[in-house]
């Protein structure tokens, strides 16, 4: 596996249940801050759906990925809200549910 797409799986593990984060706070968190896109890229192409949390990662705004690789924002919003996340209109309120590293 790529380093890279390594240290994004690395971390979005560690990201708890109940809380979503940022791509550009992924890619700040390993060392890579300009790279958000890329991280974007990594969680498409997500080996492990089931052990690798993607569905947790937002964008800047709290806006849901709108072609969610493995379903659609709307499977997005569904495993946000089984963990406790509120989602309306697409987004997450990123003042309440953003994991603080």
């Amino acid at each position: 596996m790529d380093g890279f797409f390594h240290r994004v799986y690395e971390f979005v593990k560690l990201v708890p249940s109940g809380t979503v984060v940022t791509y550009g706070q992924v890619a700040r968190a390993i060392g890579a801050p300009r790279c958000a896109r890329q991280v974007g890229y990594a969680l498409h192409v997500n080996p492990e759906p089931g052990v690798i949390p993607c569905h947790r990662v937002v964008n800047r705004e709290g806006r849901l990925a709108p072609a969610f690789a493995f379903g659609g924002a709307e499977v997005q919003a569904a495993l946000l809200r089984a963990e406790g996340v509120e989602v309306t209109d697409g987004a997450v309120d990123l003042a309440r549910f953003q994991w603080r590293v």
